[in-house]
């Protein structure tokens, strides 16, 4: 028996399909503006989503994930507590925003 072991998201071959699979990793470990211009990166990202719910299940404290600073995901971690499964939320909250 693991005790305190965080959980870590069973399929991670999103990461493959990444925007950013050929990029420096370090580059999304930025600050200030710095952000800016590594967020833009995940735009139009593909697995934009899975890798954000990935930080976010996983309480990833630093770096850009998903298109979100370490102080976004900070502010959605606390504004919704009891969220256990982001790949869900962020899908049911993606279909809503266009109107499913």
């Amino acid at each position: 028996m693991t005790i305190g072991v965080t959980p870590i998201t069973a399929d991670s071959s999103w990461a493959t399909r990444g925007a950013c699979v050929s990029m420096d990793p370090d580059g999304f470990f930025v600050q200030g503006a710095e952000q800016h211009a590594v967020k833009a990166a995940c735009g139009a990202c593909p697995v934009r989503t899975e890798c954000l719910a990935d930080a976010l299940d996983n309480r990833v404290d630093f770096g850009v994930w998903g298109g979100m600073t370490e102080r976004e995901r900070r502010r959605l971690l606390r504004r919704n507590p009891d969220v256990r499964d982001w790949s869900e939320a962020l899908r049911r909250a993606e279909k809503q925003a266009v109107g499913g």
